[in-house]
């Protein structure tokens, strides 16, 4: 698939993003990469009245990735932003998340999610299709305005001026340069003035689609498809996490497993490198049989080496000329989730930001206060995502018994407690817990309140507002 500059009826989003505010000046501003996050910054600083420019190595915008999952606090900005009918039609809604024994498929824990997850935080949790929704965020940046650029590669940029040069030679100036080209990010060691070397996870993951039809006919198979869920399955030193995407057409899975490689060896951050199907069998032998039938059913797929860094402290050149986004300053492992959400409200909150903007020396003060908004929720999120590594790789033995028996106290409580009007159980509940720390993260609802129910819209509002 290659992304055109043909594009459909623009979707409707609100004409209101950033509370009235309108900028005393246009800045020009040259965003370095066309993933999620790029383009998110593109259109929102486009809406905020600035002028965009985004440069993309790759030739073409192929249909690279896998799932994704947009949890509320990704949904929020998407359907402020109009994307919800189109949401609605392409990605599925998942009812639960459910945790499950690598050896047996036995359920020991889970949260129901469904029309729950919308009515605890006013927006909805999806699995979608990545490139769905690069289709989707590429089809708004270039409705809004924004100039995207494939081919074109920076050789290299001058902060203070600030001025990018490309591969073939062309010198691009602008006011302010914004680094969105992820984990790999060379506009990073211009940021922090050196090389950033990733440190090893000890984790690699196998990526792979299967057609729901190929599940069809299978009892076992079809209820994942049936009663679309978040099905992880926990084993030592490896997880599996498989949803429906695409209308249930399609069935999407992470394999977790150790990478093999030396912990002092460096990481190689890849997301399109060829896996080995029998390598994938092998690292998942003796797991329950469903698992086996699963991955007999993939015919091929990618490997991808999961590298990690430390929340970087400095997001922002001291040129004030020069900011980093999304995984380019806060890469985040998969295992929560948050790493498109973390760097999509980013872009929300840089161009609220400087939506309100006065003049171009406004802009190093502008970008240290969205580091400053962002960093804390951002470093979180990593640790959050780095906990569940730990959770999801228990050992056979006490801890995994614990963690088991932790996770099946909250999810036999939350049945207790959704089925408390109806007399389930015999319980009679007065009150809701929390379940701070529970071991299904998923099920502490004083850290879902403050993942989900952040609004990246609102932060860039009450920063204003505390500074007019």
């Amino acid at each position: 698939m290659t992304v055109s500059s043909r594009t459909g009826q623009a979707p409707r989003h609100e004409s209101n993003l950033n509370n009235g505010r309108t900028p005393g000046v246009r800045v020009n501003v040259v965003v370095v990469g066309c993933g999620l996050g790029g383009l998110a910054c593109a259109f929102s600083l486009q809406k905020a009245g600035h002028s965009v420019v985004i440069l993309e190595a790759a030739r073409s915008i192929g249909e690279i990735g896998a799932g994704i999952q947009v949890t509320p606090n990704l949904s929020r900005i998407l359907i402020k932003w109009g994307l919800r009918d189109r949401l609605d039609k392409l990605a599925v809604v998942p009812q639960a998340i459910v945790f499950r024994s690598y050896k047996t498929g036995v359920k020991v824990g889970g949260s129901v999610w469904g029309s729950k997850m919308e009515h605890d935080h006013d927006s909805p949790y999806y699995h979608v299709h990545r490139a769905d929704l690069h289709r989707m965020l590429y089809e708004l940046a270039e409705q809004a305005g924004a100039t995207i650029r494939l081919a074109s590669t920076v050789k290299s940029i001058d902060p203070s001026t600030p001025s990018l040069t490309l591969s073939n030679g062309e010198t691009i100036h602008c006011d302010l340069i914004v680094g969105a080209d992820g984990v790999k990010s060379a506009i990073r060691e211009v940021v922090v003035g050196g090389p950033d070397r990733p440190r090893p996870t000890g984790d690699a993951a196998y990526r792979a689609i299967i057609p729901a039809e190929q599940m069809r006919g299978d009892p076992e198979l079809e209820a994942l498809l049936e009663n679309p869920e978040m099905t992880a399955w926990m084993g030592p030193g490896r997880h599996i996490m498989a949803y429906c995407i695409r209308g249930r057409n399609e069935y999407n899975m992470v394999l977790i497993h150790p990478d093999g490689r030396d912990g002092s060896a460096p990481a190689v951050e890849s997301w399109t490198a060829e896996g080995s199907i029998e390598e994938m069998r092998r690292d998942f032998s003796g797991w329950e049989p469903r698992i086996q039938k699963l991955i007999h059913l993939i015919p091929s797929t990618l490997k991808w080496l999961l590298a990690d860094r430390e929340p970087l402290e400095k997001w922002v050149h001291d040129s004030g000329r020069v900011v980093l986004l999304g995984d380019s300053c806060h890469p985040m492992l998969p295992y929560r989730a948050q790493g498109a959400a973390m760097a999509i409200e980013d872009a929300v909150v840089l161009g609220g930001l400087l939506s309100g903007i006065s003049q171009l020396d406004d802009l190093p003060q502008l970008l240290r206060a969205y580091q400053g908004l962002r960093l804390p929720r951002t470093a979180e999120s990593q640790k959050s995502a780095r906990l569940n590594q730990f959770i999801f790789h228990l050992p056979d033995g006490p801890e995994q018994l614990a963690r088991d028996a932790d996770m099946r106290q909250a999810m036999e409580w939350e049945q207790a407690w959704l089925g408390r009007e109806k007399g389930k159980n015999g319980l009679t509940l007065k009150e809701e817990r929390t379940w701070a720390g529970n071991m299904n993260q998923w099920a502490d609802q004083t850290k879902n309140k403050l993942q989900f129910g952040y609004d990246a819209f609102a932060a860039a509002d009450e920063w204003w507002r505390q500074n007019k």
